[in-house]
């Protein structure tokens, strides 16, 4: 895969797109590799005593999820510089199933001096946004 370049590269045109899957033995994975065991991300009834619709993903999870069809179509994690997102939405991973999380990837700006674009993503599930301002500005070349 060729790295993209700057130049080629317009305001508003998709770079990348990806649905990620998640069922509630990758939440658990995910659990044990970051250390946060919080019970609403596996415990149903944890969950929903708390007001949410049931076991929901943990958030960095979908914030990494979503950054990484940049990382990708960048080919380097590197040459991300900077990410930002708000979460907005909880992903909720039902048992037995899974949750799919819809990522695309569009130019929001250029900065032909700087070397860099700043790549907006749009991060849904089952249509509904679950982040918000999600962004990263990835150095080029």
């Amino acid at each position: 895969m060729t790295a993209p370049v700057l130049a080629d590269l317009e305001v508003g045109q998709e770079v990348a797109r990806r649905t990620v899957a998640v069922d509630r033995a990758r939440l658990v994975r995910y659990a044990g590799a970051s250390g946060d065991f919080n019970p609403i991300h596996w415990n149903e009834r944890v969950a929903t005593s708390v007001g949410l619709p049931g076991v929901i993903a943990h958030g960095m999870w979908t914030m990494g999820a979503a950054v990484a069809v940049v990382v990708d179509w960048v080919g380097d994690p590197g040459a991300v510089v900077d990410y930002q997102t708000r979460f907005t939405r909880p992903v909720p991973v039902p048992d037995p199933g899974e949750a799919h999380v819809d990522v695309v990837a569009t130019v929001g700006a250029l900065d032909l001096e700087a070397g860099t674009v700043r790549v907006d993503l749009t991060v849904t599930v089952e249509g509904a946004r679950v982040l918000g301002k999600a962004q990263a500005v990835v150095r080029l070349g």
